[in-house]
């Protein structure tokens, strides 16, 4: 069995930390990054390990709290940076990639394992969610974990760790995402036993007893626990979230935003994004293999390989469940990468055996996406504002000398100023305005920028921005003492 070649191993130990650069200078950009961000640290702050909060009073049901808990465990060990919200999520990718060097290897041979790391971890998709906070990174940890477990005893029994790591895979992916982590499991194994029989006494050695027990033990009480804190999760979550969301395209009942209404279809487009460039490689091959004799061999020496269809099922279960979806996310994808990486690895390896010039290619392929995130997070570092973020912002008002003066938004206020604020920033009206210009103190206000001029009319004052970014214009509105010495008759 043939080892990796000497320049794989030292590509992979650059890529793998490469994120570390982007998490670390990148602020974090509305909506949903920082919104997240903001639920862990709410969740640190408070001490509060049961309910994530969206915003005082009301609870998070969107997801479950695994993300959360691990993303306040860092801010608490890290402090309440972008780090520290996006590590856990380079954490996942790192153990994703260890299971399948170490799961794959007796299976497929070290080199497909080793290009299955490499591959999945370069998937754009992939590349993308281990620099951000995100719950998807979690579900397909655990989602992998019980595939690559599964693979190890359908193909030679596996030790007992691996039965169990079904079942522990399952338990992640419950905390991770919910219900939708049974059906990314059973699925593919399901399809997959009943296409080769021969296949079904991997399934009935499970153990099912105590597995499923073990599942419930870790899952079963945090969703328990929820309900009586907050009645009303489990219908939201378990009917709203997994059955209305993807049957009823006008779904309005989302409390956290609105619905993602695309056009049954929409997914394929995303899955070529989300696998890039692997993804359009791969179809490349597949096209060339008409014309190829030695492609052809390729393709055919791949498919004969061990659970080949196994990792089919994985691969194309989620995007073709997905097609007939209208509320849909990219990020959906995240847990169909992996059968995909394990495909693209079996045919990678025959390819390279077989057109020695294109090993090199592939190396540089490997690197493309990882080079063009980390340029990309460089020119956000120099320019943060180049994208919706209050980071700037929010420091500009927060690290003035003298005394603390409160920030307000007359906007709804972005997630992202809620984080860098640490919750300190408010969202005010044109009658809370009034109000605050009544009562004396001096305050920061942002305003739209399509609303600066009838804010200074409205306020009567000569307001001239310290500070702007892409939406907003930061005044400072002086004390009523000031304002009244500086116009007297009035």
């Amino acid at each position: 069995m043939q080892q990796p070649s000497k320049a794989v191993w030292p590509l992979f130990s650059l890529i793998l930390p490469l994120p570390l650069f982007s998490m670390t200078i990148v602020p974090f950009y509305d909506t949903s990054e920082p919104r997240y961000a903001e639920i862990a640290r709410v969740m640190a702050e408070t001490g509060d390990w049961i309910t994530p909060w969206f915003s005082d009073g009301v609870p998070f049901w969107g997801k479950p709290p695994l993300s959360f808990w691990a993303q306040a465990i860092s801010m608490r060990a890290f402090g309440y940076t972008e780090f520290a919200g996006r590590l856990p999520s380079w954490l996942c990718l790192v153990l994703t990639c260890i299971l399948f060097v170490i799961g794959l290897k007796p299976v497929l041979g070290a080199r497909v394992a080793l290009w299955t790391a490499i591959i999945y971890s370069t998937c754009t998709l992939a590349y993308i969610s281990s620099n951000a906070v995100l719950t998807d990174p979690f579900l397909a940890l655990g989602t992998t974990l019980s595939l690559v477990s599964f693979a190890r005893v359908a193909h030679g029994g596996g030790a007992q760790r691996w039965r169990y790591g079904v079942f522990l895979g399952l338990a992640i992916g419950l905390l991770a995402k919910g219900p939708l982590a049974v059906l990314v499991i059973a699925a593919p194994i399901g399809i997959w036993t009943v296409f080769h029989r021969n296949i079904r006494k991997a399934t009935v050695s499970l153990p099912w007893r105590n597995g499923l027990a073990l599942t419930l033990l870790l899952t079963l009480p945090w969703y328990v626990l929820a309900e009586i804190k907050t009645p009303g999760f489990i219908d939201y979550f378990i009917v709203g979230e997994h059955y209305r969301r993807f049957v009823d395209p006008g779904w309005a009942g989302d409390l956290y935003g609105s619905a993602h209404r695309r056009v049954h279809g929409t997914i394929w487009i995303y899955w070529l994004q989300a696998s890039f460039p692997w993804g359009l490689l791969a179809l490349a091959a597949v096209a060339g293999a008409y014309r190829s004799v030695r492609l052809r061999m390729a393709m055919q020496a791949a498919r004969e390989r061990p659970l080949f269809g196994y990792w089919m099922s994985s691969a194309l279960f989620v995007p073709v469940f997905f097609t007939f979806s209208a509320n849909i996310l990219w990020t959906y994808l995240l847990p169909s990468l992996a059968g995909f990486s394990v495909l693209a690895a079996m045919l990678a390896v025959e390819i390279m055996d077989r057109y020695a010039s294109l090993r090199g290619r592939l190396l540089w392929a490997a690197a493309l996406v990882p080079m063009a995130v980390s340029a990309g997070g460089a020119v956000m570092w120099m320019e943060p504002d180049l994208r919706n973020t209050e980071r700037e912002l929010v420091r500009y008002a927060m690290h003035q000398p003298g005394p603390s003066v409160p920030l307000f938004y007359l906007a709804e206020l972005p997630f992202s100023a809620q984080f860098y604020s640490a919750g300190h920033a408010r969202e005010i009206t044109e009658a809370d305005l009034a109000r605050l210009m009544t009562q004396g103190e001096a305050f920061y206000l942002a305003i739209p920028k399509d609303r600066l001029d009838a804010a200074v009319r409205d306020l009567h004052e000569p307001l001239l921005p310290v500070f702007s970014n892409k939406r907003f214009n930061l005044v400072r509105v002086p004390s009523a003492d000031l304002r009244r010495s500086r116009n007297p008759g009035a």
